[in-house]
C-alpha cells in the first residue's frame, strides 16, 4: 500500500499524510451517524467536558466508564455562567468516544477496511489491536485546544507500538484548528504516562524534555478524506478553533499484539469485548 518513499518519510518524520484515503460517501455516512448519536444524547445524563488541561481531575466516572462503550463529551466552553448551554447541543459536543469501532455498525464499517489494514502492516503493526475510537467535532468558535502530548502516554506498551490513524472528515486548516507536530520528535523520550488503578487516575512524569514550540512545530493541513498516520511518540497538538467552521475528524489508536500492552493503561478489554484489528 505504501511506497518505499512513504515508509522512509514515516520513519524520518514520525507521521505521513495520505490524501483521498476515504471517499465522500464514507465520510458522509460517518457524519450522519455521529449526528444521530448526538441527537439521541440527553445532556441530563452527564455534563462531562473533555479537556487536556488537568486530565487527572477531569477523568470522572463518565469518562472512565466510556472505555468500552459510546459516550458524548462537551466542549470546555459549552456552558455559560448560568450552567446552561451557550449554543445548541449539536454545536456543543467536543467528541464521542471510545468504542464506536466495535459497537456501532457504521463506525465498524469505516474501521474494518482492507486498505487501512495494509497501511497498518506497512507501518509495522503486524498484529494490530484497535483500542480506541474518537469522533472529534472541533466546534466553530469554541473548539477546545488539545495541548502537546504523545499518544503513547495513554497506550503504553513494551516496546512502544501505538500508532494513530487520524481521518479528516472536513478540511482541517490552520484557521479551524488543524494538527501540529514536531517532525522527527518521535525519536525523543516518552514524557509521561496516564495510569489507571481501578477508579484512580494518575499522570506519571517520566522525562523533563520540554514540548516543542513554534520554531520546530509544523501544521498538518488536510483536506476531507485525508488519512494522517503518526507514531505514538510523536509530539502533537491542535489549537482552539475560533473560526466559524467546524473541523470534524475521526481517530483510531492501535498497538501491535506482539508488544506487551500495559495492564495500567486506562482502556482494557476482556472476553466480553475482545480487542480486534482492522480486518
Amino acid at each position: 500500500m505504501l511506497t518505499p518513499e512513504q515508509r522512509a518519510q514515516y520513519q524520518r518524520d514520525g507521521f505521513i499524510v495520505l490524501p483521498n484515503f476515504k471517499s465522500s460517501d464514507e465520510i458522509a455516512a460517518l457524519r450522519r451517524r455521529a449526528e444521530e448519536i448526538v441527537d439521541a444524547f440527553d445532556p441530563a445524563e452527564s455534563r462531562a467536558i473533555f479537556t487536556t488541561r488537568d486530565q487527572e481531575r477531569a477523568s470522572d466516572d463518565w469518562f472512565l466508564g466510556s472505555d468500552n462503550t459510546i459516550r458524548c463529551f462537551f466542549e470546555e466552553e459549552a456552558f455559560g455562567a448560568d450552567g446552561q448551554l451557550r449554543q445548541p447541543k449539536a454545536l456543543s459536543i467536543n467528541k464521542i468516544g471510545h468504542a464506536m469501532h466495535d459497537l456501532d455498525p457504521v463506525f465498524e464499517r469505516f474501521t474494518r477496511d482492507a486498505r487501512l489494514a495494509a497501511v497498518a502492516r506497512d507501518l509495522g503493526l503486524e498484529q494490530p489491536q484497535v483500542w480506541q475510537s474518537m469522533y472529534i467535532f472541533k466546534q466553530p468558535g469554541i473548539g477546545g485546544e488539545v495541548r502537546w502530548h504523545q499518544d503513547a502516554t495513554f497506550f503504553d506498551s513494551t516496546p512502544i507500538s501505538v500508532t494513530t490513524f487520524w481521518f479528516a472528515l472536513e478540511d482541517a486548516t490552520i484557521e479551524n484548528g488543524c494538527l501540529w507536530a514536531e517532525p522527527g520528535g518521535h525519536r525523543g523520550p516518552l514524557r509521561e504516562r496516564f495510569l489507571r488503578d481501578g477508579d484512580r487516575i494518575h499522570m506519571e512524569k517520566l522525562d523533563a524534555t520540554p514540548w516543542p514550540d513554534n520554531s520546530t512545530a509544523v501544521p498538518i493541513e488536510a483536506a476531507a478524506g485525508t488519512l494522517v498516520c503518526f507514531h505514538g511518540l510523536l509530539p502533537h497538538y491542535s489549537a482552539p478553533n475560533r473560526s466559524p467552521v467546524s473541523r470534524h475528524a475521526f481517530t483510531l489508536h492501535a498497538t501491535d499484539a506482539r508488544t506487551l500492552y500495559s495492564p495500567r493503561n486506562w482502556i482494557q478489554r476482556d472476553d466480553s469485548l475482545p480487542v480486534r484489528g482492522f480486518d
